[in-house]
């Protein structure tokens, strides 16, 4: 029988990140990007200091994984907007120059709120809203029409708890409201930030 689920929620950081175009990929390929993409994850929240003992372990995604951090004071949420998708951009692009015929794009979404676990893993409405970002069609488009190593969707409680205040390394004006997703009953609109010299304003919806 299993566990019963926990009914008090935990706060969590989340990242969802999924591999673009998988699907045209073999099943041979796909297992080499996976590798691939779990070592690339690990060492860019390690370049922001979120070490293995202040993070869940990654949930498998298939083509994609999501991490949850938990809220400990090195691991700040504005490091994962400053540092942690920074590094995981360059460490994509280096990627690329190495093994070309490896080469891969991520779309990936950042959101906090509260999760639930059972033994199963994490579940709850806020690991939805992380999970629709990252799915959204409005951010496959935006990473079609870049190209940039990833695009960036982050949720409106991301916004208004850190993005909007300008704190050090984060540009508010290079994040759009780009990205409508339903959960539930609820309409959101996930904000978009992609890397300066990629992003085509004029492809932005209004």
């Amino acid at each position: 029988m299993s566990s019963p689920a926990q009914h008090v929620p935990l706060h969590r950081a989340m990242v969802a990140v999924d591999i673009e175009g998988s699907t045209t990929r073999t099943n041979t390929v796909r297992a080499q990007l996976r590798a691939v993409l779990f070592e690339l994850l690990d060492e860019a929240l390690l370049a922001g200091g979120i070490t293995r003992k202040v993070r869940d372990g990654f949930v498998d995604r298939g083509d994609g994984a999501l991490c949850l951090v938990r809220p400990v004071d090195q691991a700040p949420k504005p490091v994962l907007l400053t540092t942690v998708v920074p590094a995981l951009a360059g460490l994509l692009a280096r990627h690329a120059e190495s093994h070309p015929d490896l080469a891969f794009r991520l779309r990936v979404a950042v959101h906090a709120g509260e999760v639930h676990y059972d033994n199963r893993g994490p579940y709850g409405e806020d690991v939805d809203v992380v999970c629709r970002l990252v799915d959204a069609r409005e951010l496959r488009r935006q990473l079609r029409i870049t190209t940039a190593p990833l695009v960036l969707v982050i949720s409106p409680e991301m916004h208004r708890s850190v993005v909007r205040h300008g704190y050090p390394g984060i540009d508010h004006t290079a994040y759009f409201p780009a990205v409508p997703v339903k959960v539930g009953t609820q309409r959101l609109r996930g904000w978009i930030h992609i890397p300066e010299a990629a992003r085509r304003p004029e492809d932005m919806p209004a």
